[in-house]
């Protein structure tokens, strides 16, 4: 559950600097646990399936949120612990034969393992995908499930494959830290070493069932009540005091409170730098800046794209994608030994597989390797598997993106590759640093395949996308299953088990994942739509990034004239920031450091009642900490996961509830002007 930082900002907030520390204090290492009881069996379909559906929650959270604003969530730690609060009590109350009988902290792990796999394929449906039907590349989601399906195949089975050779170089020989992987298993230790493990997690989980069945009930309210969804503040203030212009910032700008559930959670997790920094990226454009140069005459208005002239959101798109990219790529860069040794190693490891597979005796080698001695032969995953696993994904791709994409058959391969590749690059920034650069792991194959010859623009930019697509999926769930591999390592979990809860969890994953992305698709269709102007519940902030990235790149569109130059001062300042904080700024205040990446989401986002939301959470995160520390340290998390949670399962009704044709709104109230055709 490391933390993303993407051109989508694929924000992984759950464990931010103060819940990490909590859970790495006093809390004792794998190494020094004994156990009275031998777990008979590590891997079984008990914890394989809660896990998985633990898992599923996350993706439909992370579906919701994601294509709201590009940030996703990672479901280890919840996995950990509420995998533990379903199973102990079951394992308890029911006999063997029905699922009963002992579980451990391996048993746990093997759950946990599973939660992150199903709950970590729903990036590619939230920026790549969506962007492929925004740019006219597929036909309808519908149509395309076939295509869909076999595609997430593809990228869910490179990285259970990826990961087994990646665990070798990256959890035995380097040993690397992992943060948040190791606090997940310092996690699972202390939920088994003792009884107040155990009444702790049962408290977590009664919290987090609190806060999701209120955020639940709320959201489905709100599909009925506009209350419940959105109170025009400044529009009643303004018109009660017969004041324009904060009329207009609500009805023009989208300057309003919205109950956005999630986003109180996202607030409470996320550290104050990241959310102030989005506030101000969101005030900048469409409070302050735009609204000035609409006066004036420079801007046409506040939002659309439009043939008579820029407006605020066309004008402000490209400067914040030149600071979300340029933030992204310089937060890797500036881990230069890092990067260095990423590729250093994929090439080591490359040499090492080939001399495997060919059975050829290496004439010398650069790196000292760390025999595996903690496990049994029995318990690690044969080279045959991966190495077979390996060979039929890789051909099933190409096969798919020669049939169903077009893509020629060197072309796929490079991909293939490159994502293999670029895994040793996530990986060695998650492993020392908790971040994974999924972001410009997408950007580098897209700037590979940029000059890649191809037929015709529709195919160069459906190469382009897909490429990026398979290349930032495979190597991100790459990094989240060595990630859990770390964690087995530490709690003394086989490999094996491990590698059997994925695989499971991977069907799940490609299910929901897909399955969601339709459903949402139908029941709002300027997800896929190709008109920018389309009114959306969405800010498609990620889709948006993606698609003009695209463009930019097969030169299907240019940079407009009138953002040019704001965009290279935008494109310096995404590359200065990051740099300085890194090389002179002293570790102990990065926290206090803005993210310029969370800048230009504000400014691609047109939903201002977003970062108000999170600077609600945030705020009401301050004050609860100030006034019961100990109950924020214990329960933020839960509280939040609960709140994000909710609201995504309700998400998921609503969309039935729209496909079904059941009406909205059955009461004006708070609406502008009480009119239900200015309802949110």
């Amino acid at each position: 559950m490391s933390t993303n930082y993407d051109e989508k900002v694929e924000h992984d907030t759950s464990l931010t600097e103060d819940v990490r520390d909590e859970y790495k204090q006093d809390i004792p290492e794998a190494q020094s646990v004994s156990s009275e009881i031998v777990e008979e069996y590590q891997f079984t379909w008990r914890a394989s399936i809660v896990g998985s559906l633990l898992g599923c929650v996350i993706a439909a959270s992370n579906t919701y949120l994601g294509l709201k604003i590009g940030w996703t969530f990672g479901a280890s730690l919840f996995g950990a612990i509420f995998s533990f609060a379903i199973l102990k009590p079951l394992s308890r109350a029911l006999p063997p034969k029905w699922g009963g009988g002992y579980f451990g902290p391996k048993e746990n792990c093997s759950a946990q393992s599973a939660a992150t796999t199903a709950g970590g394929l729903s990036a590619g449906f939230v920026a790549g995908i969506p962007a492929m039907y925004k740019l006219g590349l597929m036909t309808t989601p519908e149509q395309d499930a076939g295509t869909l399906v076999v595609w997430t195949l593809c990228a869910a089975f490179y990285g259970l494959f990826f990961a087994v050779p990646l665990r070798q170089h990256f959890v035995v020989n380097q040993d690397l830290v992992f943060p948040t992987p190791r606090a997940t298993a310092n996690t699972i230790i202390s939920l088994h070493n003792s009884a107040d493990g155990e009444k702790q997690a049962m408290a977590k989980a009664k919290w987090m069932g609190i806060w999701f069945f209120i955020s639940f009930l709320w959201a489905l309210i709100a599909y009925w009540v506009p209350f419940f969804d959105t109170i025009h503040i400044l529009w009643w203030i303004g018109n009660d005091a017969n004041y324009a212009p904060l009329m207009s910032a609500d009805a023009n700008w989208g300057w309003s409170f919205t109950w956005d559930m999630p986003f109180f959670g996202a607030g409470l997790m996320t550290p104050g730098s990241t959310v102030w920094a989005f506030f101000i990226g969101q005030l900048l454009p469409f409070g302050i800046i735009g609204p000035s140069l609409v006066q004036r005459g420079y801007l046409i208005g506040g939002f659309g794209f439009k043939a008579a002239g820029p407006t605020a959101q066309s004008f402000f798109l490209w400067p914040g994608i030149a600071l979300m990219v340029f933030a992204t790529l310089t937060e890797v860069l500036v881990r230069y030994k890092s990067l260095w040794r990423g590729f250093q190693q994929a090439g080591i490891e490359l040499k090492k597989i080939y001399y495997k597979v060919t059975r050829k005796t290496p004439t010398h080698t650069s790196e000292n390797i760390v025999e595996d001695t903690q496990y049994a032969a029995d318990e690690l995953v044969p080279m045959t598997w991966w190495v077979g696993g390996t060979l039929a994904s890789s051909i099933m791709t190409c096969a798919v993106m020669g049939k169903l994409f077009g893509m020629a058959v060197y072309q796929s391969l490079l991909a293939i590759v490159l994502a293999f590749i670029l895994s040793f690059v996530g990986l060695q920034a998650s492993g020392e640093t908790d971040i994974n650069p999924t972001g410009a792991v997408g950007k580098i194959t897209q700037l590979i395949f940029a000059p890649i010859p191809a037929g015709s623009l529709y195919q160069l930019q459906k190469n382009n996308l897909s490429a990026g697509n398979i290349s930032a999926s495979a190597a991100a769930q790459a990094v989240d299953m060595v990630g859990d591999l770390k964690t087995g390592q530490l709690v003394g979990a086989s490999p094996r088990s491990q590698f059997y809860a994925q695989l499971v969890a991977s069907f799940f994953a490609v299910g929901i994942s897909v399955g969601l992305f339709i459903l949402f698709a139908k029941a709002w269709p300027c997800i896929i739509d190709q008109d920018p102007n389309v009114k959306c519940e969405f800010g498609l902030v990620a889709v948006n990034a993606w698609k003009n990235v695209t463009l930019l790149l097969t030169g299907g569109e240019g940079i407009p004239r009138e953002s040019a130059i704001v965009t290279g001062v935008c494109a310096a300042i995404g590359i200065i920031f990051p740099a300085v904080k890194f090389f002179f700024v002293p570790e102990k205040y990065h926290r206090f450091w803005p993210s310029v990446s969370a800048v230009g989401v504000g400014f691609i986002n047109t939903a201002p009642e977003v970062p108000i939301a999170m600077v609600a959470g945030w705020t009401a995160g301050k004050i609860w900490k100030r006034l019961r520390a100990t109950d924020y340290d214990n329960f933020m998390y839960a509280a939040a996961g609960g709140l994000v949670a909710g609201q995504g399962i309700a998400a998921i009704l609503k969309a039935v509830l729209t496909i079904g044709g059941v009406a909205q709104w059955a009461t004006a109230i708070s609406c502008i002007d009480q009119d239900v055709a200015n309802c949110p």
